[in-house]
């Protein structure tokens, strides 16, 4: 034992240089093996050898997506299989609905999404949160049977405390009541809205993503999605939270401005089962659909067909990054896109640059007052690279606005909880809607088009009249953009 204390005390440096040159090239060996984007295996390859015990130490801790969702899939698979077949039909006359180019786009779909596109849908856009949170406690004050809700944040303040009485209430008459919010989401009110829903029955579960066996947030991967379903007939998707600062009631006439949809349909069941799969992951309790959803109403009057596009860092990772880029390519006419959150990387830029440089309209509207201080100047960095080709950049007037919303030729769209930047295309758990619609995605290009009339364009002249104190402050914090 004294020898080999003496032996371990003389050779200690040449130990430590040891271990730290094979766990330094484990995890170099790791990051190359297992990071599809080159920029993230380059970046950790080289943290990873100027820093072999500490870069490797980071890369363990917050470099490897340990996000595993066989068990989701699994009972994804299941559901589908049991619940879904045979009792609706796919939609198959994409040309006559939306345009014959949406073909391709409906293939490119197919693969990207288990959930097939349906039709017999009915998506109202619910401008800003009067309408919105109106309808939605409306909509929980008339449930029977069952209410599912799921936010990214779902504040303790005025309107938040509206919707848990209105949960509350429904709970108290017999209504099974589920609710599901993010970990990271919860923390934005203190104290959380939870502590609304102590002691009342109804199940609150935070979304948490796992580090080994300790449950913890993982604060880098979110589940940024927003779903509200009553009775199994009735939804409300798309990017709004519950917060007061979407109404004009509490914000004195100039609220942030949002569009979310109520929906009715088909599509109703697809987002029942979003919700299940992340119920089921936090809390390992399996929801079936018969004890959720009550006997069939008539179909609505409008014929919308829809899916929803599940995407989040597991087996869905790059489904919406991969459809956005799908949706461009198929463009023949114009190209609409309003995101509070503009900060597409090179292949998303390359795919628009592209379109625009075939002679698509491409306009893209964003915040002219952005919550985000920090997004808003990475934001500013990178709008020389899609004014260069030719796509025109427009800054809203007023209060900051929160919508997400994508149109392709007035006959496709893409709607929900997804940003254009790499937290939402990447880290976070979303949820969109594809829409094959000529109305509503007409409707759409409407609405934004008359946000775009109010707006103020920029141009490259407008970037280069900037300081080169602010250009250079821009540019700096863009070089960020991956983790804002």
């Amino acid at each position: 034992m004294t020898a080999l204390w003496a032996f371990l005390l003389e050779y200690q440096t040449h130990l430590l240089f040891g271990v730290g040159l094979l766990v330094g090239l484990l995890a170099a060996v790791h990051a190359a093996m297992t990071k599809r984007d080159v920029r993230a295996a380059i970046a950790w390859v080289g943290v990873v050898v100027l820093s072999p015990f500490f870069g490797a130490f980071l890369y363990f801790l917050v470099g490897i997506n340990r996000i595993n969702r066989s068990r989701r899939l699994q009972h994804n698979e299941y559901l589908l299989q049991d619940q879904l077949n045979g009792k609706h039909q796919e939609t198959a006359n994409i040309a006559e609905i939306s345009g014959i180019q949406f073909e391709s786009l409906k293939k490119a779909g197919n693969r990207l999404s288990r959930f097939p596109i349906w039709s017999n849908n009915n998506i109202t856009p619910l401008l800003g949160g009067d309408e919105a949170y109106k309808a939605m406690i409306a909509a929980i004050d008339s449930a029977t049977k069952t209410i599912a809700m799921q936010s990214y944040i779902f504040d303790n303040d005025v309107i938040g405390k509206r919707i848990a009485q209105a949960l509350i209430r429904a709970h108290q008459r017999g209504v099974t009541v589920k609710v599901l919010i993010d970990a990271i989401g919860a923390k934005y009110s203190r104290p959380s809205i939870i502590s609304l829903f102590k002691n009342t029955g109804i199940d609150v579960a935070l979304f948490e993503a796992h580090f080994f066996s300790f449950k913890m947030p993982y604060s880098n991967l979110r589940c940024h999605r927003k779903i509200l379903v009553i009775d199994g007939q009735l939804a409300f998707s798309g990017g709004m939270n519950i917060r007061e600062s979407f109404t004009s009631e509490i914000c004195q006439g100039a609220p942030m401005k949002d569009v979310h949809f109520q929906i009715r349909g088909p599509l109703v069941f697809q987002l029942l089962l979003v919700f299940f799969h992340d119920w089921s992951f936090t809390t390992h309790e399996k929801l079936m659909p018969a004890n959720w959803i009550l006997t069939p109403e008539a179909l609505p009057e409008s014929d919308i067909a829809a899916r929803c596009i599940t995407s989040g860092p597991d087996n869905d990772i790059t489904s919406t990054h991969r459809l956005i880029q799908a949706a461009c390519a198929v463009a023949q006419t114009h190209i609409r896109i309003q995101s509070p959150y503009f900060l597409p990387d090179q292949v998303l830029l390359g795919a628009l640059t592209t379109a625009a440089r075939r002679g698509i309209r491409v306009d893209i509207l964003i915040p002219g007052n952005n919550n985000l201080y920090l997004v808003h100047c990475a934001m500013m960095a990178q709008l020389n690279q899609v004014l260069d080709s030719g796509c025109h950049v427009w800054r809203s007037n007023g209060p900051f606005d929160h919508s997400k919303l994508f149109t392709v030729d007035d006959g496709w769209a893409l709607v929900g909880s997804s940003n254009w930047d790499a937290r939402s295309l990447r880290l976070n758990f979303e949820v969109d809607i594809e829409v094959y619609d000529r109305a509503f995605s007409t409707r759409l290009g409407q609405h934004i088009d008359g946000e775009i009339e109010k707006a103020i364009p920029i141009t490259l002249e407008t970037l280069k009249s900037m300081s080169f104190i602010k250009q250079l402050r821009n540019k700096i914090i863009w070089l960020a953009s991956p983790y804002l």
